[in-house]
């Protein structure tokens, strides 16, 4: 079963500064709940190719995986996938002008295998649950 998660939120920054921020690998800690470490695989700048390693905690599970960036358009899209581990994965994040600021999109989609593929509707909320965590925290951190 397919797993496709789809958060927003409405930030009082402009646009470029939250694609800005959030699109940058080394600012991920900072607003990734789970994300406990990033590591460039491929030397900065961000570009489509790039490859990016992180370490998370998730359903009380350590998960390494490395992002390969697919698709960069500075303060509209930003697409990464993976293709190894238990939970092949794509992320996207859209901005776009909201009154008052921005909204961010977060959009988490794959396809489950092995014991994963068993969870894949508890996953999918558990996802929910976390990316609108991971946006609010975004919030506080532009908003400060």
């Amino acid at each position: 079963m397919p797993v496709d998660v789809e958060t927003s939120i409405d930030i009082r920054r402009p646009r470029e500064v939250v694609a800005s921020f959030a699109a940058d690998p080394d600012n991920a800690t900072a607003w990734y709940v789970n994300i406990h470490s990033v590591e460039w695989v491929t030397p900065p700048p961000l570009v489509v190719g790039s490859q990016i390693a992180f370490v998370a905690q998730f359903l009380g599970r350590r998960i390494a995986y490395t992002y390969k960036v697919r698709e960069h358009v500075p303060g509209v899209r930003f697409v990464m996938s993976t293709q190894q581990g238990p939970f092949p994965m794509e992320t996207t994040y859209r901005w776009e002008d909201a009154p008052g600021g921005t909204r961010m999109s977060l959009r988490n989609r794959g396809v489950p295998s092995g014991f994963s593929k068993v969870t894949g509707p508890a996953m999918a909320a558990a996802m929910r649950r976390a990316n609108a965590k991971d946006l609010e925290r975004l919030k506080t951190v532009l908003e400060a």
